[in-house]
């Protein structure tokens, strides 16, 4: 869609822009079929093709890697989605980020809490990875600075995951539940915890921390058991950034169903890379950085310039919006400004 738009326009300086595409596998280190050089050939595959910027990672643990294959092979790499804090805290100066790292992800999330929710117990499911951890952290925090009582700290292992497991984990919290339920997951691992939830009648608030929470499947894949639960988005079409609305609409069109944030993620950084080689003196990579470095671009996902500071290096910074399922669909909640719907009591809600 983003390229489409572009030559549209004219391309890239009247040239013609073209994405090609390598898989990395997405298999994280020790699990069954993993290749450590899994993503070292999808990096040189797109090399020997005449790449001369990548774009992508999705993972954070196989995306750190790639990062640091970037930094071996100098080429510029602009992370669309991956998550870990550490991406842009070490010293890769080929590597640029477009999301906000998973410590900025309950943002609007902690706003609610404080506001409207006001929960005096939290307990915090999430997978023991990269990820989890980063965004199981920063609820801690969240909670120490906010004197909120930590329930229980559960972490899970992925390559565990099923009912049962899930289950045996979650009875530490079954007799006395919470006020709030934190998780932190992807899509599979998402929708099986929602599940066992239900199941076992812990009639907790039900917060999600992005991830596979705000995925446009989530909803088709739970049913009416999705209803109540909010998650943390890095993006709405609500939200006022040029081209948003134009995105969702043109996305629901060709395929029938809502774009998540993952989706504005991608589409907005074909722009960006189309700024960027429309403003570089030189496609190598000293000059695709310094284009880089100087970027100032309103896109359908926010503004995007590259932060350096003493915690983040060639970061970009957005703030996050919460939606809640109702009726089995995402409502906007949050900001209260821009919201489309107020904020239900998932307990009550009808169809639970």
């Amino acid at each position: 869609m983003a390229i489409e738009a572009i030559h549209t326009k004219g391309g890239a300086n009247g040239k013609s822009l073209k994405l090609i595409y390598a898989d990395d596998g997405l298999r994280a280190s020790g699990s069954i079929g993993y290749q450590r050089d899994n993503e070292e050939d999808a990096i040189k595959s797109l090399i020997d093709r005449g790449a001369v910027m990548m774009i992508g990672g999705y993972s954070s643990a196989n995306t750190i890697h790639m990062a640091n294959l970037a930094e071996k092979f100098s080429i510029p790499f602009l992370v669309t989605t991956a998550a870990d804090n550490q991406i842009t805290q070490r010293k890769l100066k080929n590597v640029y980020r477009l999301n906000v790292p998973a410590e900025e992800y309950a943002g609007g999330l902690e706003k609610l809490l404080n506001k409207e929710i006001k929960p005096k117990t939290i307990a915090i499911m999430y997978e023991a990875s990269r990820y989890g951890t980063d965004a199981a952290a920063r609820m801690i925090s969240f909670c120490h600075d906010n004197g909120i009582k930590m329930a229980k700290l559960i972490p899970y292992q992925k390559d565990r995951v099923n009912a049962s497991y899930l289950k045996k984990r979650l009875r530490r919290i079954q007799q006395n539940p919470p006020d709030v339920v934190y998780m932190v997951s992807y899509l599979e691992d998402a929708v099986l915890l929602v599940n066992t939830i239900r199941r076992m009648d812990i009639n907790s608030w039900m917060i999600g921390a992005g991830g596979g929470f705000a995925d446009s499947r989530f909803i088709g894949l739970l049913g009416n058991s999705a209803n109540g639960v909010l998650t943390a988005s890095l993006w709405s079409p609500q939200l006022p950034y040029p081209g948003a609305q134009d995105y969702y609409n043109e996305y629901v069109e060709l395929y029938s169903e809502a774009p998540d944030y993952h989706g504005a993620e991608a589409y907005s950084a074909v722009f960006v890379v189309t700024d960027v080689l429309e403003r570089a003196e030189t496609l190598n990579p000293k000059g695709i950085r310094k284009a880089l470095n100087d970027t100032d671009l309103e896109t359908p996902f926010g503004q995007v310039r590259f932060r350096s500071d003493a915690k983040y290096k060639r970061q970009n910074s957005a703030p996050t919006v919460v939606f809640q399922v109702a009726n089995s669909a995402f409502e906007l909640i949050w900001p209260e400004n821009i919201a489309t719907a107020a904020l239900s009591n998932p307990v009550k809600m009808p169809g639970l």
